[in-house]
């Protein structure tokens, strides 16, 4: 596929063409149905602003089912020869940027293995982003160490680089950023610390296929990147993820930990299984799969870029909307997710679970993104856990209680809402819709309350 590299500039030149027809400022002096404004809400009888449907996701390519039938007829399925894995692999990695690329299981194998083979172990602790999904620390607790939580930075929403320092400890081996929704991460702050303090650092881009920071793309930024493919993502075969790298050694040992401990490349070649491993490999069918989806990923996040930022310029002249704001070096995001903040106090006080409610009932779908993940049960089941009790002292476990308290994560969670990255690949008149029922349920907030 060639080569897109739109600018964030660019983009954002794009999106303003055209923009005159449907130019909403604040107050809504041009709202394009101006019906919409006056029309009680859908939640509670009145005309939806948005009346179709959504772009589905994902979308299959016929063009990948002849290969995907001569390779079940060929009984290769497994990685075995893997002639279609390592077909991938080299593609993805040219597309990224990087030296080397190992495909995994899933996005949660990947993580697995980088953090394996970059040593962490039982006992040790990771400093990671508490604003993500769970398979982020559940693969700290694979390895029996400690998840340390950085606190957010809500406009961002994404770890905050100078808060990292502070939470460091004789046990730290690692920092676990997070390019959560596909949001570039300070990766400038996080590498510095890092270094500092002799720290490795595993790049979680599972949602952040493309996204780049100072015009690299993030993956190739740490010690290692994580990348997922499953069925939701920008890049879907159902199951699947990868690891990226620049340094043969550790890519080498990675394709061995993945492979059931087999020596590999520049390891010492030895009978049997020297070292240990598991079997986190992907299989033929699914690099057929990513293979055809790299084809529309380009023009796809192209679509995604200009809509969201399109999106930025007119929600923010609605009064408690704020889009997200880029970090230090954030030079594109790809939007997994559109993220904004809600700030109800510029509505009336009304709930935020009200607001996601009444525009969910406008023909828009929304949601609250990821809760205080950092408070969810699994983490005391792993603390009061025999082997945890065994490997870190109780005044240690005690400290990290008292020290998981972090404001700028909950106020993030208490604020986010969310479009789907399907949404974003809509019409521009789509767009107009979404920015037209928020504006709505502003101007009629007042009736919003009562509810």
């Amino acid at each position: 596929m060639g080569k897109r590299n739109i600018s964030r500039r660019q983009a954002i030149s794009t999106a303003s063409a055209g923009v005159a027809g449907a130019l909403i400022t604040w107050p809504l002096s041009a709202v394009q149905a101006g019906t919409f404004s006056q029309d009680k809400l859908a939640v509670t009888g009145g005309t939806k602003v948005h009346t179709g449907g959504w772009p589905t996701w994902p979308v299959w390519d016929q063009s990948a089912e002849s290969r995907l039938t001569e390779m079940f007829r060929s009984g290769r399925w497994w990685l075995g020869r893997g002639e279609h894995v390592a077909e991938f692999e080299k593609q993805y990695a040219a597309l990224m940027g990087a030296k080397r690329c190992l495909a995994t299981a899933s996005g949660t194998t990947a993580l697995i293995t980088a953090m394996g083979v970059l040593g962490v172990d039982a006992g040790d602790e990771v400093l990671v982003s508490p604003y993500t999904f769970i398979a982020t620390y559940n693969a700290i607790f694979f390895h029996k160490a400690l998840p340390v939580f950085v606190d957010t930075d809500p406009e961002t929403f994404l770890i905050d680089p100078s808060k990292i320092e502070a939470r460091i400890t004789d046990r730290s081996v690692a920092i676990l950023p997070v390019h959560i929704y596909g949001l570039p991460a300070d990766m400038d702050g996080i590498n510095a610390v890092a270094a500092k303090h002799g720290l490795k650092v595993v790049e979680d881009a599972c949602q952040a296929w493309l996204a780049e920071y100072r015009g690299k793309k993030v993956g190739t930024l740490g010690d290692l990147g994580c990348f997922s493919f499953q069925n939701s993502k920008h890049l879907p075969a159902g199951e699947g993820g990868a690891i990226l790298g620049n340094d043969d050694e550790l890519v080498d040992h990675c394709h061995a930990a993945h492979n059931c401990g087999r020596p590999y490349g520049s390891m010492k070649q030895a009978p049997g299984y020297p070292s240990r491993g598991g079997n986190f490999r992907m299989q033929q069918s699914q690099a057929i799969i990513l293979l055809s989806q790299m084809k529309r990923i380009g023009s796809d996040n192209d679509t995604r870029l200009s809509n969201a930022l399109y999106l930025d310029s007119k929600l923010k002249g609605i009064p408690g909307i704020v889009p997200y704001k880029p970090a230090p070096g954030a030079s594109r995001a790809v939007y997994h997710l559109y993220p904004f903040r809600y700030i109800k106090d510029q509505f009336n006080d009304v709930p935020k679970e009200k607001f996601i409610r009444a525009l969910n009932a406008e023909g828009i779908p929304c949601s609250s993104g990821y809760g205080m993940q950092n408070r969810d049960g699994l983490i005391e089941e792993a603390l009061t856990s025999k082997a945890y009790r065994r490997l870190f002292p109780e005044s240690r476990l005690k400290q990290w209680r008292e020290e998981n308290i972090l404001p700028g994560n909950d106020k993030l969670c208490g604020e986010a809402v969310t479009f789907s990255q399907s949404m974003l690949l809509g019409s521009r008149s789509d767009m107009d819709d979404i920015i037209n029922a928020i504006a709505k349920l502003y101007t009629r907030r007042d009736e919003l309350a009562k509810i």
